[in-house]
């Protein structure tokens, strides 16, 4: 049976909130049963009161939500089905006509929010200080059960199929050569699609090597770095696997209090990872942020969670990686491996910052590699200047 025309259409897109919501949100926030303070001096024992408290007290007394979507408003944005899922995406030309396009994808707990301090400098680098030969047609996707894309009801929605459907939207935007981008579950996606190897696809670049998990012990350990980075993966594995456990086993359950509770939903977000969980409590114990990670901005990315109800569609993530991890590990079958140039920069910040020779591992002739002296496992959001280089620099030979 034909597919009707309209299915594949393009349409635009605005963000509209009723004020009913805004409304619903801070009575939640004023009616939270809060718990009694953590009995260690850190993060130890999770997400500290004082800085959840602090954050609440933000929420319902400065924060504007609005003014959010008023940026987001002011972007060219677009919602297109592609597999049977509305995907939401915001798409930036360049002036620079002979711009190449990028694909960018986020990552969990993150949202397109993270990227948006990239589109003016990515787009038009004249403007910030760079050349027009480093201009790029920037495609930014929500991914699926994320934002404002719907959320999969059917099985299946791993990160092959995502790839599948990025390189279809790319297709559909009429780019027949172009590059993508990821960190975080994006950098899971984007190394899919560079296995995958669609047609057009000239490159990819990642910030953070989600190949090393499944590689932990076999990894270079010679080097002060490369100890350093063991021992990063072994605590993460051991101490900062809360999450992503409960996400890849019973996303159902802790999505009960992500969909009921705004503070639930923020604690979560925000117990992340050590570095970016220091840098956001400074921003609200303090006052005092770290690069782009500031109160407003982090709270615009647990707002459009709130508001879009996707806490527990975008655990789900999870659940869909852990059991394609299960099958490819039972079948002893090595993935295919990247069909086109890899560029990877490592962040100090980063939940482990991969040397050279993990880089090198995971991916044999690597393109491009540097170490940035600053910025953590929310790189594009945090340092978006510095970001925005690395890209330039990754993908300057494919053009």
């Amino acid at each position: 049976m034909p597919v009707p025309s309209d299915a594949t259409a393009v349409r635009p897109f605005q963000v509209e909130t009723p004020e009913e919501q805004l409304a619903d949100l801070r009575r939640r926030i004023e009616a939270t049963r809060w718990p009694s303070r953590e009995l260690v001096p850190d993060r130890s024992q999770g997400v500290q009161l004082a800085t959840l408290q602090a954050l609440a007290g933000y929420w319902t007394g400065e924060y504007d939500w609005q003014r959010c979507a008023a940026r987001l408003n002011a972007l060219p944005q677009f919602k297109t089905e592609i597999d049977g899922v509305d995907i939401h995406f915001i798409h930036v030309r360049s002036p620079h006509e002979d711009a190449l396009p990028l694909i960018m994808t986020h990552g969990w707990p993150g949202s397109v929010i993270e990227l948006l301090d990239t589109i003016g400098p990515l787009t038009d680098p004249t403007a910030h200080g760079g050349s027009a030969e480093d201009a790029f047609h920037l495609v930014l996707p929500s991914l699926p059960g994320y934002g404002f894309s719907d959320a999969p009801t059917e099985l299946g929605w791993n990160s092959g199929r995502i790839a599948l459907a990025w390189a279809e939207l790319m297709n559909r935007l009429g780019y027949t050569r172009y590059v993508a981008q990821g960190g975080d579950v994006g950098a899971d996606v984007t190394d899919t699609m560079g296995r995958q190897g669609p047609q057009g696809l000239l490159g990819i670049h990642v910030n953070l090597l989600a190949g090393a998990l499944g590689l932990k012990g076999q990894l270079p350990s010679e080097s002060e770095e490369e100890r350093a980075a063991n021992a990063a993966v072994e605590t993460f594995t051991s101490d900062g696997f809360g999450y992503f456990l409960e996400q890849s086993t019973r996303p159902q359950t802790i999505g009960q209090a992500l969909l009921d509770s705004p503070l639930a939903l923020a604690a979560w977000m925000l117990d992340h990872d050590t570095d970016s969980y220091y840098k956001i409590s400074r921003a609200f114990v303090e006052g005092e942020p770290v690069g782009n990670l500031s109160r407003d901005t982090v709270l615009d990315n647990i707002t459009l969670y709130w508001l879009t109800g996707t806490g527990e569609s975008a655990a789900r993530w999870y659940w869909e990686f852990g059991r394609f991890v299960a099958a490819a590990t039972a079948s002893g079958q090595a993935p295919p491996p990247v069909t086109v140039p890899v560029a990877f920069t490592t962040f100090p910040g980063e939940i482990w910052a991969a040397p050279r020779s993990w880089a090198e591992a995971v991916y044999p002739g690597l393109a491009y590699f540097n170490k940035a002296d600053r910025g953590g496992h929310f790189a594009a959001w945090e340092e978006p200047a510095l970001f925005t280089e690395e890209v330039r620099a990754a993908f300057r030979p494919l053009r």
